[in-house]
């Protein structure tokens, strides 16, 4: 649909997309009248399940959803590691054979392999690319992309302004299911716990644990004590229901709305789905609302509340600062609550618990327990039930029952277990109009005939062919690449004036400066106070600029410029925009997310000097990106590694309140810390992590540059730390690592 005007956008019609995780979800997102259905690509999607659907399966619903006119995408939506390129490549081959509409897409690298590779691949950016302003979809237009999955967080007036400036672009939005209380693409909290990547596919969820808070109190004859606040769910969000902004979404011309949830149920895809259905089916062809379309919202309401969900609330479509986006005090489970218990009784190997029923409930239902406080989940299929000491299929709400539980649970020492039902009994599947067995001797002679050309691509990326480089941004690279190495540098982050009096025991041979009011307010002064050193800062920018922002950031860019700063460091690769023609030297945070050398390359080619290396990368996939990009041709990016900070493990727009600035406590005692910044509520580890004793290392793997970040620790005591363990002295104890010495999952 590329060269649309927004008048033929708006007379489209506008796609249902449906999840879907398995074949019992196909048939349902069919049965609940879904226009298109994505599915997510075997290993490389941002929802990794226990159990994928095989490239067979896959195969097979392309087959008949084309056979009933309806449409596929595939979610390739991962980040890469430099050593899964070559079966991303291989993958790459087999979907381009396998006909799908489109691949929803993250990975810059990976974009440049569909781009040269595999052409006929059609793109959609991916909600995980934080695509929240016009720039954003300009960006992803430029690149080729046929639409661009917007975030979460914008409002409809935000959506109507973005979709007035995006000119031929199609853009998705999420209408329903769960919210993520940070930017897509910008939560690292998972990965900071323990090396499982939100951006990987493999999150933990920290956002649906319960977090405490520590407070002071006066003890008059034993001085203060510390107290700890009861837990309350304050990351956990609603989920999203957007059945009230249906009609002016048509009207602005959105090209999709979709329903998130390929871990979800068929009885929830299908309900759902159906929902949107009935709404969607009761405008007119303007996407006005028409005369029946009450009676249609009301029935939507009704279906989805049907659907076992969490709590549902509008999300951000109505206001940036929406009242009831979470309930703190609701654990944030999906399903419905039946009730909770303290004792288990075991006897013949069979563990039992007794409650009384806060709803009805079925044998075959399935069920999930919250073990509290911990925050622990359990799920698993009701298989007995019994109330007093007769076996029943089905209780009631007000009954006392037991119910089986599964294989040698326990119950905590401490705390209680909350029950919730998740999900009915499963719907069987029907296989009418899908061919596997022909499907996957499909996939099987794509694999087979296409495993030669696969090869041959392979040896040609790892030789790093300079054919990966835009033509357009050649002349711009050459103007702004320095023709020596950057070498092994030190970059020091600054977001306080203050910090630059401080004597460090090594002299920065770059200084970023954190481009936010109390800076850039005294940026002229820097610059005379300065001197010759002021060819050395670096204006490090924010990921996020919203729509209504960008008239002023662009104003401030040009005020720094004519100021004599001229060097920039970018954590959204749409704000290359931000320059125009500008001569400029541009480099990138590590929130580009670059995993593997073809994303280095991507970003060499948009003219970047220099780029940091993915914060979350662990030593041996740091070691195997480096050694991609020294056998790169053409032009090399410089790479950076952050080595000390407290880095931003959530960045949200939603300013609830908080309690900004005091220690919280997960239930496992780990320390963070929330602060307001600059209109984002962002949530830091209280404690900075440190690859400091690993610099060495790091050099000999071919680090270009080390960044020290003292952002949001430029206290005096912190700086006196931080000299401390950049001297070596041994004073201080260890601190965390990230995934450096663990493992990236």
């Amino acid at each position: 649909m590329m060269g649309m005007s927004p008048a033929e956008r708006l007379s489209l019609k506008i796609e249902l997309l449906a999840p879907v995780g398995t074949l019992e979800n196909f048939q349902a997102a069919l049965n609940g009248g879904a226009d298109a259905v994505y599915v997510g690509a075997p290993k490389f999607n941002a929802r990794n399940p226990a159990r994928e659907l095989t490239h067979g399966e896959i195969q097979a619903i392309v087959d008949r959803s084309h056979q009933l006119g309806k449409k596929v995408y595939f979610a390739v939506n991962s980040l890469i590691l430099e050593q899964e390129l070559p079966e991303v490549i291989a993958s790459l081959a087999l979907f381009a054979k396998m006909d799908p509409d489109a691949l929803i897409v993250q990975d810059f690298g990976l974009v440049n392999l569909a781009r040269r590779y595999f052409p006929e691949l059609k793109l959609h950016g991916s909600t995980l690319m934080t695509v929240h302003n016009s720039e954003g979809v300009r960006e992803l237009q430029h690149l080729g992309f046929e639409r661009a999955v917007l975030a979460r967080e914008l409002t409809l007036k935000e959506i109507e302004t973005i979709t007035r400036r995006s000119g031929d672009m199609q853009l998705e939005i999420f209408i329903h299911g769960a919210m993520c209380f940070s930017f897509s693409g910008l939560c690292i909290f998972s990965s900071y716990l323990g090396g499982r990547s939100g951006l990987r596919g493999r999150c933990v969820q920290p956002c649906r644990r319960a977090y405490s808070t520590t407070y002071t109190s006066g003890c008059s004859e034993r001085g203060n004590r510390e107290k700890t606040r009861k837990g309350k769910y304050l990351f956990s969000m609603n989920d999203l229901n957007g059945l009230e902004a249906v009609s002016t979404l048509a009207q602005l011309g959105v090209s999709s709305l979709k329903i998130e949830g390929r871990l979800r149920s068929a009885n929830y895809v299908e309900t759902v789905v159906r929902a949107y259905r009935t709404v969607l089916d009761a405008l007119q062809e303007d996407g006005s609302e028409g005369p029946d379309f009450p009676q249609a919202l009301a029935e939507g309401e009704r279906l989805s509340e049907m659907a076992l969900s969490r709590r549902t609330e509008s999300g951000y479509f109505f206001s940036p600062q929406p009242a009831e986006a979470i309930t703190p005090m609701v654990s944030g489970n999906m399903g419905t609550h039946l009730g909770r218990f303290t004792t288990v009784k075991t006897g013949g190997g069979v563990s039992v618990c007794r409650l009384t029923l806060q709803g009805s409930l079925r044998r075959g239902d399935r069920l999930r327990l919250h073990l509290e406080p911990s925050g622990e989940r359990i799920a698993f299929r009701l298989k007995q039930l019994f109330v007093g000491a007769e076996e029943r299929e089905e209780a009631v709400k007000g009954e006392r029952a037991s119910l089986q539980l599964p294989p040698n649970f326990t119950v905590p020492e401490t705390g209680h277990i909350e029950v919730f039902r998740v999900d009915g009994a499963p719907v069987p599947f029907n296989a009418g109009g899908m061919h596997l067995k022909e499907a996957q001797e499909k996939v099987d002679t794509f694999t087979a005939s296409g495993r030669r050309e696969v090869e041959r691509i392979i040896e040609e990326v790892g030789y790093g062919q300079e054919q990966f480089i835009d033509e357009p941004a050649k002349g711009r690279q050459r103007e702004r690449l320095r023709e020596k190495s950057l070498g092994v540098d030190w970059w020091l982050k600054v977001d306080h004036p203050e910090v630059l009096s401080w004597r460090f025991p090594f002299t920065p041979d770059r200084l970023l400066f954190s481009f936010e009011k109390k800076m850039l307010v005294t940026a002229g002064k820097l610059r005379r106070d300065l001197g010759k050193r002021s060819r050395t800062v670096i204006w490090a920018l924010p990921p996020l600029f919203m729509e209504n922002d960008l008239s002023r950031i662009r104003k401030q860019i040009n005020i720094l410029i004519r100021t004599g700063f001229r060097s920039f460091q970018l954590s959204h690769p749409s704000q290359i925009h931000l320059f125009g023609r500008e001569r400029v030297h541009l480099f990138g945070n590590y929130t580009l997310n670059v995993m593997n050398s073809v994303t280095a390359q991507f970003y060499a080619g948009q003219g970047l000097e220099g780029v940091m290396a993915s914060i979350e990368l662990d030593r041996i996939s740091l070691s195997r990106l480096l050694d991609g990009v020294r056998e790169m041709g053409g032009q090399k990016p410089a790479i950076g590694m952050q080595v000390y900070g407290a880095p931003a493990l959530y960045t949200s727009r939603l300013n609830t309140p908080f309690p900004l600035e005091k220690e919280l406590l997960s239930p496992r005692d780990e320390p963070f810390v929330v602060h307001r910044k600059e209109g984002f509520t962002i949530t830091c580890p209280t404690r900075p992590f440190s690859l400091l004793p690993a610099v060495e290392e790091l050099k000999a793997l071919g680090v270009n540059y080390f960044v020290v970040d003292t952002c949001g620790h430029s206290r005096k005591k912190d700086l006196e730390e931080l000299s401390a363990r950049l001297s070596g002295n041994g004073r201080y104890g260890k601190l965390p690592t990230f995934n450096y010495f663990g493992k990236l999952e």
